[in-house]
């Protein structure tokens, strides 16, 4: 009952935030610029492009344009791309295949690296090492994504002429309908490798920082202090006792900051020429695709909401003690 409380509330919660950004989305297109200047050139008269606007109802009062939209968006219909000449959510559908493959690749390494290093510099923080990737976790605070795209594009594409610099490549594997990935094929990989660094390189740091702090705290507690005294084997202590109540925070801000990185993707995807929905995104905002753009910023703020409520519903997992309705006891 308690979980499905909480899912009644968090649908109560997503549909007014969803509302919200719909109404914030749907309140800057006026501007973004004029979509007939796009859709028909500069030769079509004024009078026949008053006569399309009526027709496509723009020059209706704002709030019987919002009405409109709101009517056909709970029904699945976020309006058709004045460029693609298709339903928004098509397009949006077909590109995010590919930045899915960008999110899932930096999560892998932010995963494989964040944590075996936060969890040594907690249990050695005087070490050499330790010292070494505590100040690198700084510089990588510290540099813009798209300079470190840049950066790598330089090594190890123009310089070594390992890894690609651009694109998804030809050779990519349909793992499910409609979306084919390039983690099954070398020439994926030698694609997706750059921009999946290039993205991580942010969330890298605050994760091996993270890890790091909260990790230190824990082993200060009481009950750590008592496993010592009880004579437990040392990695059972760090692994078992310490780093699994690591997790919470790690958990909240870690599901938050993988639904950041669909935003983060859109630097990446530009310099990288990576056919996602965050290059599609700054495409839509060149040519005045006002559909494209507000349908853009909708899926990502369901997703915002989505990952928040699988956070939430993790952290039970992870701490049984923490309740999803009521007061904590």
């Amino acid at each position: 009952m308690a979980v499905v409380a909480f899912l009644i509330k968090r649908l109560f919660q997503a549909a007014l935030v969803m509302f919200v950004i719909s109404l914030i989305g749907f309140s800057i297109q006026d501007n973004l610029g004029d979509p007939l200047r796009e859709l028909v050139g500069q030769s079509v008269s004024e009078a026949q492009r008053e006569a399309l606007r009526d027709e496509m109802g723009l020059n209706d009062p704002f709030l019987v344009q919002y009405w409109r939209f709101l009517g056909k968006a709970v029904q699945g219909d976020l309006g058709d791309s004045y460029f693609f000449k298709r339903p928004a959510l098509d397009v949006i559908a077909d590109k995010f295949p590919a930045t899915l493959d960008l999110v899932i690749g930096a999560t892998l390494i932010i995963l494989l690296i964040s944590i075996p290093m936060g969890c040594y510099c907690a249990i050695r923080p005087k070490d050499g090492l330790a010292r070494v990737v505590m100040g690198a976790s700084v510089l990588g605070l510290s540099i813009p994504v798209f300079l470190t795209a840049i950066f790598l594009i330089y090594v190890f594409s123009v310089n070594l002429g390992w890894l690609a610099s651009f694109g998804r490549g030809e050779h990519l594997v349909e793992i499910l309908p409609g979306w084919k990935t390039g983690f099954l094929t070398w020439d994926g990989l030698a694609h997706l490798i750059l921009p999946s660094i290039a993205l991580s390189s942010i969330m890298l740091a605050l994760f091996i920082r993270l890890i790091r702090s909260e990790m230190m705290e824990v082993l200060e507690q009481d009950y750590i202090k008592f496993a010592w005294a009880k004579g437990l084997p040392a990695r059972r202590v760090w692994f078992l006792h310490a780093f699994k109540n690591t997790l919470l925070p790690v958990i909240t801000v870690g599901g938050v900051q993988i639904g950041i990185m669909l935003a983060y993707t859109i630097l990446t995807e530009k310099v990288f020429q990576w056919p996602g929905v965050g290059f599609m995104f700054i495409e839509a905002v060149n040519r005045v695709d006002t559909p494209l753009i507000i349908a853009y910023i909708i899926v990502v703020g369901l997703i915002f909401v989505v990952t928040n409520t699988v956070v939430d519903l993790i952290y039970t997992l992870v701490n049984p003690t923490v309740r999803l309705v009521g007061k904590q006891t």
